[in-house]
């Protein structure tokens, strides 16, 4: 009962940065002061607005372009969460279509599924990310394809699992009996039992993803400039980190806060679309 009471609380508290970024990303028009490609060069390496030597005209300084980093924060979580949001709907699709129907049929969809999985875990993800950029170019389709195919191995692998134990339940065989083609079990029967189950992991993966997709921007692998990223600011402020430590700070702190919400929501959705875990850990 107290882990319940608690938990509202924690939802709350998680929300906020992803309620702040969504805001952000979708009104980032109206709410960023200044144009965030737009440079002054009389302006730059400003100092947040709190420092001696900061101005209220741009409140977290500015960067060796002399633009606003608020701004391109503001901005940057457009990239963000689009990519993150995007890339995990489209390798959560995935998975889940080959997670069912490899525990569902088993067999030799099964096993080739399952060395898809293996070779997917073996090759590494960044090795992927320098073929695909290389071969096709840096751009934002690319990079939502190239992180959608990081994503949809967890999927399969758990989805495959609760499927190989649905399909011996009664009511899955009984369908069976009744002669319902395969689809529709899959549809009707399955699929709500293990949609929960994505869910989850899709709240924590889309975490994981924005991380990525800050890593590959801050290796240039990314969306290319001038387009505003949060990887992107981290990778112009690396070499100011002691005379303006604020270009890589703030754009930090908004994947941290980004990142944290979306994997304490994970958590939560865990228990609220669980019942079952839950009605375990009370009778205990």
């Amino acid at each position: 009962m107290t882990r319940r009471r608690r938990l509202p609380r924690m939802l709350l508290l998680a929300a906020a940065p992803i309620a702040a970024a969504l805001a952000c990303a979708v009104f980032a028009p109206q709410l960023a002061p200044h144009d965030p490609s737009r440079g002054d060069l009389s302006a730059r390496l400003r100092p947040p607005a709190f420092m001696a030597a900061g101005s209220a005209a741009h409140v977290l300084g500015t960067d060796q372009l002399g633009r606003d980093i608020l701004s391109r924060i503001i901005y940057g979580a457009r990239i963000s969460l689009l990519v993150g949001g995007v890339s995990a709907l489209i390798g959560g699709s995935i998975g889940l279509a080959l997670g069912m129907i490899g525990g569902y049929f088993r067999g030799r969809a099964d096993a080739a599924i399952a060395k898809l999985i293996d070779v997917q875990l073996a090759f590494p993800f960044l090795l992927l990310a320098i073929t695909v950029i290389a071969v096709l170019g840096a751009s934002l389709r690319n990079l939502l394809v190239i992180l959608a195919l990081s994503g949809w191995v967890t999927y399969a692998r758990v989805v495959r699992g609760q499927t190989l134990s649905l399909r011996e339940t009664d009511f899955i065989q009984a369908a069976r009996g009744l002669g319902c083609p395969a689809w529709w079990v899959l549809v009707r029967h399955v699929f709500p039992n293990v949609i929960s189950y994505a869910l989850v992991i899709m709240t924590t993966e889309i975490g994981r993803l924005i991380v990525l997709e800050s890593t590959l921007s801050f290796l240039g692998l990314g969306v290319p400039p001038p387009t505003p990223s949060w990887g992107t600011s981290l990778a112009d402020g690396k070499e100011y980190l002691i005379s303006g430590w604020w270009l890589a700070t703030f754009p930090g702190l908004a994947i941290m806060l980004v990142v944290l919400g979306m994997n304490i929501m994970g958590d939560g959705a865990r228990d609220l679309l669980e019942p079952r875990r839950q009605g375990r850990a009370g009778r205990a």
